[in-house]
């Protein structure tokens, strides 16, 4: 049922991970069972009336599983499985899996691959625990560098495999079982252990760690984590992204996201939005001016059909409701006093799992002064990220948005007969030399200048009245007395 025996120690712990629609998004049967027809070890047969039902049958089944998961009706097929590996080669078998082991490993969820790193430095040894024959999944699991894997075995004479189980089938509550037995021989502390699974079928393996995490739940697994408060987790997402129904809320959202329903007050132009990548991880910056931006990039999101995870205030993610929402769209919390690296280490871990960051380079709407100067002044964080990651930052200039909602005001301009005109301009991804965090910082904001109207790059002398509208509701002191912030720092 295992495979890996390991020095004993009183002080081992372990992280466990189911494998289909938990680390891979779907079934790995597929993969094997062509990889072994491929090599000639399985045949199902030529007969042209039958293997078409076959083939139906099997895009069924598949089609099920990757909606709803496993069920006990999925898993009979499963189970009689050895009875068609009678008389196959044990090498055949090993060298056809080994290849499949490889093509597996690329389906691994991108935010699996940090998450399996991260035990892995804290010295948990990485367990592999699926129904799947161990015949299968003993190459995957060194092709992941795990220290062990649990599954089903299959039994053989030596040279062939009989078409007999070598013990329990290897599921629901005989998995957890079978973890239980692994845990015992090598000394694992399963309640300083982890276990990651999408079925509530392996309800009995979450129970046994002290760390049950569901991930991608099937509804009753997502019923049972909730009732005993397991976290729950999607890999191919930031952590702590509310999906329903397998999409994220913004993907639900998105058809209502269009200017004439979200903001019927304001007049809204976007321009060069297939600049926006349409895949891959990209650092997305802004000019902020208004409390009207953030409706603004929302709706250009929307449009470019991506999700984002934005970087904002603790003001907003601490208000109960909304912070809530931010934080289920992936929003990453920044407290700007506190000099943590945190926000960057979550959008640099976001990027990394091929996700688009959003942020306001300067950090906070300018007051005063500053916010009519043309030469915009931001801080290090998307410079510093672009050098971590290496990922494109794209540049959007906003424009008008404080005519909207000014900074002065508690809620926008709502009157739909006076629509002041707002535009978003997105740009060519900014060249950095990523090697000087203020040099990059300063080509990031000159680009953003430079999609923005000709009177933004105008020096001018603003009037009282415009000074007082940069400022919070109720601001009594000198419009003029702008205090002082280094540009480039995160202080």
């Amino acid at each position: 049922m295992s495979n890996g025996a390991l020095p004993m120690s009183r002080n081992l712990s372990a992280a466990i991970f189911d494998l289909d629609r938990t680390l891979i998004s779907g079934s790995s049967s597929t993969v094997f069972m062509r990889h072994l027809t491929e090599a000639g070890v399985a045949d199902v047969g030529k007969n042209p009336l039958i293997e078409p039902l076959v083939e139906l049958a099997q895009f069924t089944l598949k089609a099920v599983y990757d909606i709803a998961g496993e069920s006990r009706l999925l898993m009979q097929p499963a189970k009689l499985a050895v009875r068609a590996a009678v008389g196959w080669n044990i090498g055949d078998v090993d060298a056809a899996c080994a290849k499949a082991a490889k093509e597996i490993v690329e389906m691994v969820q991108p935010f699996a691959r940090p998450l399996i790193e991260e035990h892995r430095a804290e010295g948990r040894l990485l367990v592999l625990a699926s129904t799947s024959p161990l015949a299968f999944t003993t190459a995957l699991a060194d092709e992941l560098g795990f220290d062990a894997v649990i599954g089903t075995s299959w039994a053989n004479d030596g040279t062939n495999y009989t078409g007999e189980l070598d013990g329990p089938f290897v599921w629901g509550p005989a998995k957890a079982d079978a973890v239980e037995a692994w845990a015992v021989e090598n000394g694992v502390r399963l309640d300083r252990s982890y276990a990651y699974s999408d079925s509530y079928f392996d309800s009995p393996l979450l129970a046994l760690v002290g760390n049950p995490v569901a991930v991608n739940p099937d509804t009753r697994l997502a019923a049972t984590a909730a009732i005993r408060g397991w976290p729950t987790r999607h890999l191919d997402k930031s952590d702590g992204v509310i999906k329903i129904g397998g999409r994220e809320i913004q993907e639900w959202t998105r058809p209502l996201m269009r200017p004439e329903l979200v903001a019927p007050y304001a007049d809204i132009s976007f321009h060069d939005i297939d600049k926006i990548p349409t895949e891959g991880a990209a650092i997305v910056v802004f000019n902020h001016r208004s409390y009207f931006d953030p409706t603004v990039m929302g709706l250009l999101f929307a449009k470019a059909g991506r999700n984002l995870r934005g970087l904002g205030k603790k003001e907003v993610f601490d208000v109960p409701i909304i912070g809530r929402l931010m934080r289920g769209m992936g929003g990453v919390r920044v407290e700007r006093s506190s000099g943590s690296d945190e926000p960057l280490q979550a959008a640099a871990r976001a990027l990394e799992g091929g996700e688009v960051v959003m942020l306001a380079p300067e950090g906070t709407i300018p007051r005063g002064p500053a916010f009519f100067d043309p030469e915009l002044k931001g801080r290090w964080g998307a410079a510093k990220l672009a050098a971590q990651t290496g990922v494109p930052v794209i540049p959007v200039g906003l424009w008008g948005t404080e005519r909207v909602w000014p900074r002065s005001a508690r809620l926008p301009n709502m009157n739909p007969t006076n629509r002041p005109a707002v535009s978003a301009t997105v740009g060519d991804p900014v060249q950095l030399g990523l090697d000087d965090p203020d040099a990059d910082t300063q080509a990031i904001m000159q680009a953003l200048v430079d999609l923005l109207p000709p009177e933004a790059r105008e020096r001018r002398t603003p009037t009282n009245d415009e000074l007082m509208q940069t400022f919070p509701p109720g601001y009594k002191g000198d419009p003029n007395a702008e205090s002082e912030r280094r540009p480039g720092t995160d202080t």
